[in-house]
């Protein structure tokens, strides 16, 4: 029997789950075969227009991956992904990890003064890409003498290619046998090198072991049995693979439980989402707070048929009341909120799937997972007292790819992680994050935290999204702002101020509102509080 002292979470546990989990020391890639030997014929990932097989998806990984050895491709090389959700996403992402080599994913819509730094930030010399996107890379190969290969998915709109980087076609390379044996890679060994979303000045790139992802997937099966207990269970995998988020939750949960994903290529589109989503019966989703209040807000959402639907997944930001309680009026079903980030490959807490009320708890710890709240000089807090959530645990980085002195600033002594995160835990062992530390607002000294002010101001009928920011004052050092996006024209600054008097106390009330027809947003949807802030500090 587990020790309870310091760790009230474990008394919340399901009988069916269990306080230590036992991993097979197995690299990721080996989940895939698994499934494939045993179900080949399940459909594995469908877009809508397309779908392949778990033997299809392990035959196609095998035959690329033979490719990249084939082009020097060697254990601990990294190898770029630069594509939206899709078929070849997946492909590609198998694919490396059976070369040896480490998948770096990089989002398509970035800048191509991004996309360079993260080229030359990892050495990375193979590129998999889209035909639209081959160009851009090309120049980028130009700059930086590194890229020697590209594999280019669909018709590429190349001008002029250079002289030293050669070109090949994803279809022609998927099935083409090449006689070359695969490395034998140790589940030690780094499989991904994930950039952080870069919120705080220059993007990290996490370094995730093969260990960490099949410990954090079966973490996540193992804290939702439900899963298991469903034969062929339908993900709907809206957010990007090239985030930790989706490419965990969705792609190897439901691989490991010989799910189907049901890819949108563009959620953006959020008519076409809802029509697709009217073509299936699915059994779990994921998302953010904005995903599914835009969901919500989608014509013909509330006339889909939600029988199948066991758990909808929320990360990624605060999960806002309002939206909880109008998914669970829509659906039937309750929003399950969970935390985690990049170096938590990524989720490290949870709500349980069959919890029904809304509590703005990021939940329990995950199985073989340990939560403590410290102070800035790494002492543990009691309950209820607010400092930085730290964790430990199987799912936990190895570190910083090839940044030392930013590993050492985040590990502390024992294994635990920093987060930067500041929360409570509560006599049950439910966590609460308060915030991120740099998005604190102080006002005359006071802590005030956007979270909640946001989670008010979401309440008001007449408001689509919120962000509350930190505006410089003469008077007070700082104050709230305000920036909200409108659902009814007619909202005025004046109803909104007036609505947040009669909720929260004074020194928290905003001083200042500012309409929006939309909030930047990073490539999660999750809001760039941030850049609003920047914006504030602008002349003029």
């Amino acid at each position: 029997e587990e020790n309870m002292s310091g760790k009230p979470w474990l008394s919340q546990y399901d009988t069916e789950v269990p306080f230590k989990l036992d991993y097979p020391d197995v690299c990721v890639h080996d989940l895939l075969s698994i499934v494939a030997s045993a179900t080949g014929n399940r459909v594995a990932i469908e877009t809508g227009t397309r779908s392949v097989t778990y033997g299809e998806l392990d035959e196609n990984s095998t035959n690329l991956a033979a490719h990249l050895i084939s082009l020097g491709v060697k254990p601990g090389d990294v190898v770029g992904i630069c594509l939206s959700n899709s078929v070849e996403f997946v492909i590609a992402f198998f694919a490396i990890l059976k070369s040896g080599g480490m998948v770096a994913a990089m989002n398509p819509a970035f800048p191509k003064r991004e996309l360079h730094f993260q080229v030359a930030g990892t050495g990375m010399k193979v590129v998999i890409t889209s035909g639209e996107m081959a160009d851009g890379f090309y120049r980028i190969a130009e700059e930086s003498h590194q890229i020697t290969h590209l594999i280019v998915t669909g018709e590429s709109g190349v001008s002029s290619q250079p002289q030293k980087v050669t070109m090949s076609s994803f279809e022609d390379v998927i099935h083409c046998v090449i006689k070359v044996s695969l490395p034998d890679i140790h589940p030690a060994q780094a499989a991904v090198v994930q950039f952080s979303g870069g919120t705080t000045g220059t993007p990290k790139a996490a370094l995730g072991s093969h260990r960490n992802l099949v410990a954090n997937t079966i973490q996540v099966v193992s804290w939702m049995p439900a899963l298991e207990r469903i034969d062929g269970p339908v993900v709907v995998t809206a957010l990007p693979l090239y985030h930790i988020f989706a490419l965990t939750t969705n792609c190897l949960v439901f691989t490991y439980v010989g799910g189907q994903n049901l890819l949108i290529t563009n959620p953006r589109d959020m008519k076409a989402f809802v029509e697709e989503l009217s073509r299936v019966k699915f059994t779990f989703i994921t998302g953010v707070n904005t995903l599914y209040n835009g969901l919500m807000n989608t014509p013909g959402f509330d006339k889909l048929d939600f029988s199948s639907l066991k758990i909808a997944l929320a990360g990624g930001m605060a999960l806002q009341g309002a939206v909880s309680e109008r998914w669970r009026k829509l659906t039937g079903r309750d929003i399950c909120q969970g935390w985690g980030l990049t170096e938590t490959s990524p989720v490290a807490t949870a709500n349980r799937p069959d919890e029904t009320r809304f509590t703005g708890s990021i939940g329990y710890p995950l199985p073989s997972t340990e939560i403590s709240i410290r102070d800035d000089d790494g002492n543990e807090l009691g309950v209820g007292q607010v400092g930085e959530i730290c964790v430990r645990g199987p799912q936990v980085m190895r570190g910083y790819w090839n940044r030392p002195e930013e590993t050492e600033k985040v590990m502390l002594p024992g294994g635990w992680l920093r987060t930067g995160d500041i929360g409570r835990m509560d006599e049950l062992g439910l966590s609460y994050i308060e915030d991120r530390k740099k998005d604190m607002i102080i006002v005359s000294g006071f802590n005030v935290y956007p979270n909640e002010i946001e989670g008010v101001v979401a309440k008001m009928p007449e408001v689509l999204e919120v962000a509350a920011v930190a505006q410089d004052d003469e008077k007070s050092g700082e104050v709230v702002a305000l920036f909200v996006v409108k659902k009814d024209a007619s909202l005025t600054k004046d109803q909104v101020i007036a609505f947040c008097k009669k909720e929260l106390t004074g020194y928290k009330v905003p001083r200042a509102v500012y309409f929006r027809d939309e909030l930047p947003k990073t490539n999660v949807g999750k809001i760039l509080r941030r850049e609003l802030r920047d914006g504030l500090k602008k002349p003029g």
